[in-house]
This record gives structure tokens, C-alpha cells and sequence, in this order.
């Protein structure tokens, strides 16, 4: 049903940056994994981590919901010209996998992909922090990707399995058709304000807990209004 491909697999360790005690916010020491680099050849993914990849923080990332990011390969070019970064490479936004023929527009709540022996479901939008910003050198990156609503998507791993870049990505089942990535977002950020949308949402049963949950206090707080 997609014609997409798999471009390119990143992975990355938690490191520590910036100097103690830096006046400069900016400069300031921070531990993160969102430093990703692309590896070649077969790659083991797991059902919470492709190998030699982890998250520091474990209280917001690296839940069975967030195995792995994927980021739509054809933001990059507007990406590069906007920021003026025509160095920038595939893993910039922290993803572990950069497809073609996707994005956030045309991808769904719930849609399972077969890569290579591997098994994947589309699990919730990926609704970016600071570390972002920081990681590119821009301040309030991570604001303009909220509003722009490309921030990419994470799956959970139904089977785990070997992939590797350059194979295709097989849609295999897409229960929710209405709820696309791109409209996620829009309710998640008051684009689309219907509280019948939130609450429905809430419900969805492939959306991953922890957005059903904010969806759900979002709808009660409209009953309360």
C-alpha cells in the first residue's frame, strides 16, 4: 500500500556535554542520547533499543512505545535551507530510522510495517524538548518542530528482527485511518479544538498510554469548563 524505503539506520549512546557550572545556559552540562550516527549493514532491533542505541532519559524516553523514531527523509532539504545547515545529516532530529515516501501526513496510528524480519507499529507522535535545540545549535528548534508538526513518529516492535538501510517498508495493517500522525499533533496542540476529537482519541486502543492519558485529562477538563 507505501512505496517507502528505509534510507538510513542511526544509533547512539547517552553522553555528557557542556561544562559544570557554565553561566551560559546554553553551555551548560547536559547527558543525552539524541546524538545518532548512521551504521551500515544488518542491525539488531529489539523491542525496546536497536542495538548500540539507549536513551538517558528513561522517565521520557525508551518506554516499549518509543523503540524506535522514525523522521520522514523529505523534511531535511527545507530543514537545511531554513536553518541555513546545508551540513545537515540524517540523525539530526534524533531519529533512528530516515524514510522516503513517508511522513507525518501519511502515516497512521497503529499502521504496522514489516522491515526486513522485523515487525513495527506506529505507536504516537514524537513531540520534541529542548535537547533538540541544543543538540542543532538552535534555540527554540524544538518549538518551530512543534509548530510545524514535523517532529517525526515512534513505533513500538511487535517482532523483533534484523534491518538494514535500504529496504522497503511494507505496510502490512492500518486499523485507524483517520487518525494520521499529522492530525495527532493538530489535536494535541489545539489545531483541531473539537473536545469530541480529544475524547475519542483517549480511547484509541494503539495510541500509546501515555498520550491516551493526556488526551483523556484534556477531555475532562472540557467536561469541567
Amino acid at each position: 500500500m507505501t512505496d517507502a524505503t528505509l534510507l538510513s539506520i542511526q544509533v547512539g549512546m547517552p553522553r555528557r556535554m557542556g561544562t559544570p557550572g557554565a553561566e551560559d545556559p546554553q553551555e551548560r552540562e547536559w547527558v543525552s542520547g539524541i546524538f545518532k550516527y548512521a551504521v551500515s549493514g544488518p542491525v539488531q532491533l529489539g523491542l525496546r533499543n536497536l542495538a548500540g542505541d539507549a536513551q538517558a532519559d528513561l522517565e521520557a524516553h525508551g518506554s516499549v512505545d518509543q523503540a524506535v523514531l522514525f523522521y520522514a527523509a523529505g523534511h531535511y532539504p527545507e530543514w537545511r535551507s531554513r536553518l541555513g545547515k546545508p551540513e545537515m545529516a540524517h540523525g539530526a532530529f534524533g531519529e533512528n530510522f530516515t524514510v522516503a515516501g513517508l511522513d507525518e501526513a501519511t502515516v497512521c496510528i497503529g499502521d504496522t510495517y514489516v522491515i526486513g524480519t522485523a515487525r513495527v507499529q506506529v505507536s504516537q507522535p514524537r513531540a520534541p524538548c529542548w535537547k533538540l535545540s541544543r543538540r542543532n545549535g538552535v534555540p527554540a528548534l524544538h518549538l518551530l518542530v512543534q509548530r510545524t508538526g514535523r517532529g517525526g513518529w515512534y513505533a513500538r516492535v511487535l517482532q523483533p528482527g534484523v534491518v538494514e538501510a535500504g529496504l522497503p517498508l511494507l505496510l502490512e495493517e492500518r486499523p485507524f485511518p483517520q487518525w494520521t500522525v499529522q492530525r495527532v499533533n493538530d489535536v494535541l496542540y489545539r489545531r483541531e479544538a473539537d473536545p469530541a476529537v480529544r475524547a475519542e482519541l483517549a480511547t484509541c486502543p494503539l495510541l500509546s498510554p501515555t498520550w491516551r492519558r493526556i488526551f483523556s485529562t484534556s477531555a475532562q477538563d472540557d467536561d469541567a469548563e
